[in-house]
């Protein structure tokens, strides 16, 4: 999702605090300098504007922070996702690895990007805005290795922002999750904060043969916040990639997914929902490749919009010559509770093999009055009428993960931002 012409919005007030001089941060730094940060003319961005985000002034994050903040955002999260406080975990605070708050998992080799900063030679460090602009800022972020056969069990990566009033900060992680053949790993990644900060992280994901990674995203960040995040994913043979994305907070959001399937029989999972209201504005993108035969691909997102809230999905499916046999599902659905919410949904399909099965949709509409009446007609009060029928239409595409663990806490997630939207 390239963003090379035409110009954008300076990046300027980036560009001035950029870390170091390896090579890549030089290609992303020119990159940034002439593109911009996009615009409307952007057909990869056509829905989701960053104009505001370039009038304000971040700030480098100060080196100490409110430790009793940090502790009662940690604390919720482990509340929310139902883990417990036993959990291993791995714990950032404006995107700085904090070892003291960190439990490290047996089995899990656990680095900080800090003390040796490389960046992934099959990426692109100009290939999307999200990566370019975290290639020159990063500055920290965890670099997490599992051994060949090794089951890891689950692990909880929090990102905790927290900036002082008036005084808005960037921070922009880099992370890698790296499987060995058979390995096995389970990360619920929880983002949340308080104040006025950006958070750009980006994640480089390798799954090798045979190896299982789940990765649910649970994206609860201050309703201040904005949180543009790229996750590049390398799937091969017999691998799967089980991901979701749940969008809960921030202002302004955007997920963007690059997923390839290198080896045959490669599995790749690119779910979502996202539940916005106010003005909250959330885009969830993807490219996913094929480029073996024999793999599958699925992504199901559903969106739960209410006041004026904007969601964005666009979805592409990448079939090359060489992957016949592929078996490509996209859908996208929305469910507007407002006359003044809004979705924009663009699938995509481009296939160069002969042999295929891949289809794509989108659906969008309101709740189903006949539904409510049935209920209403049983004696069930408006509200939890509602309530029900919103869950039931969430509750398909959650438990689409398949592990039981991360599903249970997406599932506390939803039930937590429906009890406070609704108190």
């Amino acid at each position: 999702m390239n963003a090379i012409a035409p110009v954008g919005i300076s990046a300027s007030a980036f560009l001035g605090r950029g870390k170091g001089d390896l090579p890549e941060r030089r290609a992303a730094a020119a990159f940034l300098t002439q593109a911009g940060l996009p615009r409307a003319g952007v057909e990869a961005w056509k829905y989701t504007s960053l104009r505001t985000l370039a009038d304000v002034p971040f700030a480098t994050p100060p080196a100490q922070v409110d430790a009793g903040e940090v502790a009662r955002l940690l604390a919720t999260v482990e509340t929310v996702s139902g883990l417990g406080a036993g959990t291993s975990r791995i714990v950032l605070v404006n995107g700085r690895l904090d070892t003291a708050l960190s439990r490290l998992p047996q089995g899990v080799r656990v680095e900080a990007f800090a003390a040796h900063p490389a960046f992934a030679d099959w990426i692109d460090p100009c290939g999307d805005v999200g990566t370019a602009l975290n290639t020159v800022m990063a500055e920290d972020g965890a670099v997490i290795h599992v051994d060949a056969g090794v089951d890891a069990g689950a692990l909880l990566l929090v990102s905790i922002g927290i900036s002082a009033e008036g005084t808005p900060i960037s921070f922009h992680p880099r992370h890698r999750i790296i499987l060995g053949a058979g390995a096995r790993l389970a990360v619920l990644e929880a983002a949340v904060g308080t104040g006025s900060y950006l958070h750009n992280p980006v994640f480089e994901v390798q799954v090798a043969d045979g190896a299982r990674l789940t990765h649910a995203r649970l994206q609860a960040e201050g309703q201040e916040a904005s949180q543009i995040a790229v996750t590049h994913a390398q799937v091969a043979s017999d691998g799967l990639y089980d991901s979701f994305n749940l969008t809960l907070g921030a202002a302004l959001s955007r997920h963007e997914v690059h997923a390839a399937l290198l080896g045959e029989r490669a599995c790749v999972h690119v779910n979502g929902a996202q539940l916005l209201d106010g003005k909250q504005h959330g885009d969830l993108s993807s490219i996913i490749t094929h480029a073996a035969p024999n793999c599958v691909s699925r992504q199901t997102v559903k969106n739960v919009l209410a006041g004026h809230a904007r969601g964005v999905f666009q979805g592409k499916i990448h079939v090359e010559r060489i992957a016949q046999k592929t078996d490509g599902y996209q859908m996208n659905q929305a469910l507007l509770l407002s006359d003044t919410a809004e979705i924009d949904a663009k699938p995509e399909l481009e296939i160069y093999a002969d042999d295929v099965k891949c289809s794509h949709g989108a659906t969008v509409g309101a709740i189903d009055p006949d539904q409510l009446f049935y209920l209403r007609s049983r004696g069930i009060a408006l509200a939890d009428a509602r309530s029900m029928l919103i869950r039931a239409f969430l509750h398909d595409v959650v438990h689409l993960l398949e592990d039981t663990r991360l599903r249970d806490s997406l599932d506390l997630a939803v039930e937590a931002w429906w009890n406070q939207r609704n108190a």
